[in-house]
């Protein structure tokens, strides 16, 4: 993490903008270090800082993430939480899957990684067009 701030601080001097650099969970997980976990059946009402606070006594959390909905800006239901090691993460596994949090009984899993379905398949678009032979 060190080296990242002084990447950082170096690019700064440089008038390189820092946004160009990945946040450090993004980096960690690029190494194949941190294991995500993903987290459902949570309150509305959790945030990033309660789901961090929750799952930080079983480690080192990077990133705790609820999803939001971004059309009325209130919880999905679902989150995301990201541990320094896989140690860690199968020990929040273990010991949150089913335990209530925020009066609400979650459920603990290792995140799968995303895919991309966009091209792949293609979509709808009405009824297929009807062939004429002549």
């Amino acid at each position: 993490m060190e080296a990242i701030r002084k990447a950082i601080a170096i690019s700064s001097n440089r008038r390189v903008l820092p946004s160009l650099f990945p946040p450090p969970s993004r980096l960690v997980s690029f190494r194949g270090i941190a294991t995500k976990l993903f987290v459902g059946g949570l309150s509305y009402y959790t945030t990033d800082k309660g789901l961090s606070e929750a799952f930080s006594q079983y480690g080192q959390v990077i990133e705790a993430t609820v999803v939001m909905d971004r059309v009325s800006d209130k919880s999905k239901g679902f989150g995301f939480v990201t541990f320094a090691s896989i140690d860690e993460a199968h020990t929040a596994l273990s010991e949150m899957n089913g335990k209530p949090l925020n009066g609400r009984v979650i459920f603990v899993n290792y995140a799968k990684p995303t895919t991309s379905t966009r091209g792949s398949i293609p979509i709808a678009r009405g009824p297929p067009e009807e062939k004429t032979d002549k």
